[in-house]
């Protein structure tokens, strides 16, 4: 790109008296992120209790295991899902990318003997180069996300088979790959891991209420930190108590954790995490305000391919295999409902990267618990649409009622 077309982002223009302000930008996300994630805990709840009514084993310790190995993959993919949306934007071609990639690692370390870490480097870098791909066409070009990324979808299905070559199938023997998914951890470390969530949510907490001290801002409710604290807490014991019952803590299960809470970290204690959420709420004043706009997407559609790759590599861990339906099925439309249906906008600036994961637990519960009551696969599907409609609907219901707070707020 040329000197003259950069020149805006390095000599700010003035910004406009509607230019969005990144710091409150973020607090407003975190305040409706509390908010929507009671909420998608109370309808998580209700699905518990609807399909535990219908079926004794659901709520088992065997079957949340399941669970959580089910949608530690959708959920890594939703994770970059998320960062997508925040700028308004859409990958239609996360399901496919994320086939093509584990095809890459597996045809690498099956045919060609690669080393596992190299292959999986190498998975992890074609969903790098796509991910720049959809960035480039995207910015460069002006082209809508839809519709490169649709693109994608069909192109990169097409590279999976070529890549597969005539046998279709390639099975997964290396224990590195298949321990992804296949490893579990004891007590000892599940406890540790308790310690260090519960302290650093309650440390990341009170560390977040004495900048605001410093700076002169209202505090939050200290009765409000104190029971987020008690949640967290009563939640990463029950579930450490659950899975230690059955195999152990899932490898699986601490990635998509661990990831999330990157993310989360990232999106909005970082000045950059700021910036997507300025740039999904009014792009262009936040480009007048000297923000790369274009570096912005760019890193944020490389990240999102990339999280789709691990998520593919994910999933043919715990399948131990990758075939021509890798990447394909419903899984596209789960990766993205997920975000939608926890309270992340469709229409960007709104939204939390733990959405990516309290979404893949409805998700995936509504889904469990549909193949636990052994329903068609008519009926699974429709009422995953139904639930992915509803979700919209209520985003849609919560942008209008704050574009009409916000006109009865402005002079005149």
């Amino acid at each position: 790109m040329s000197t003259t077309s950069e020149s805006p982002e390095v000599q700010p223009d003035p910004v406009p008296p509607d230019a969005p302000d990144p710091a409150a930008a973020g607090q407003m996300a975190r305040r409706i992120a509390q908010l929507g994630s009671l909420r998608v805990a109370l309808v998580l709840a209700a699905i518990w209790i609807v399909f535990q009514s219908q079926n004794d084993n659901f709520l088992s310790s065997f079957n949340l295991t399941n669970l959580v190995l089910q949608i530690a993959p959708v959920g890594m993919i939703s994770i970059g899902v998320v960062l997508i949306l925040l700028l308004g934007e859409i990958d239609l071609s996360v399901g496919a990318v994320s086939g093509l990639a584990a095809a890459v690692m597996a045809v690498l370390n099956v045919k060609h003997g690669w080393g596992p870490i190299p292959a999986i480097g190498a998975g992890l870098a074609t969903g790098a180069a796509i991910g720049a791909l959809n960035g480039f066409f995207t910015t460069k070009f002006q082209i809508p996300s839809f519709v490169v990324t649709l693109a994608g979808l069909l192109a990169w299905q097409g590279a999976l088979l070529l890549v597969l070559g005539d046998t279709g199938t390639v099975n997964l023997n290396d224990a590195t790959i298949t321990g992804i998914a296949g490893t579990f951890y004891g007590s000892v470390v599940g406890w540790i891991l308790v310690i260090v969530v519960v302290g650093g949510f309650a440390l990341s907490g009170w560390l977040e209420r004495a900048r605001r001290s410093r700076a002169g801002l209202a505090l939050p409710s200290m009765r409000g930190y104190v029971l987020r604290v008690i949640f967290v807490a009563a939640g990463a014991i029950a579930a450490t108590l659950v899975l230690l019952d059955d195999r152990g803590i899932p490898l699986s299960g601490l990635i998509l954790v661990g990831a999330c809470g990157v993310g989360a970290f990232v999106t909005t204690r970082t000045a950059w995490g700021r910036h997507v959420f300025s740039t999904g709420g009014n792009a262009e004043a936040t480009r007048r305000a000297g923000i790369s706009v274009t570096r912005i997407r760019m890193i944020v559609f490389i990240s999102c391919s990339t999280l789709a790759a691990f998520g593919g590599i994910m999933a043919a861990s715990r399948l131990l295999a990758v075939n021509q339906s890798s990447g394909g099925s419903d899984l596209l439309l789960l990766s993205i409902a997920g975000p939608v249906i926890a309270g992340t906008s469709l229409f960007g600036g709104r939204g939390s990267v733990w959405d990516a994961l309290l979404g893949a637990l409805v998700i995936g519960s509504i889904a469990n618990g549909m193949d636990l009551l052994a329903l068609a696969s008519s009926v699974k599907f429709m009422i995953t649409g139904g639930v992915l409609l509803l979700a919209v609907v209520i985003d849609a219901a919560i942008k209008n009622q704050r574009e009409r707070a916000g006109a009865a707020r402005a002079p005149g």
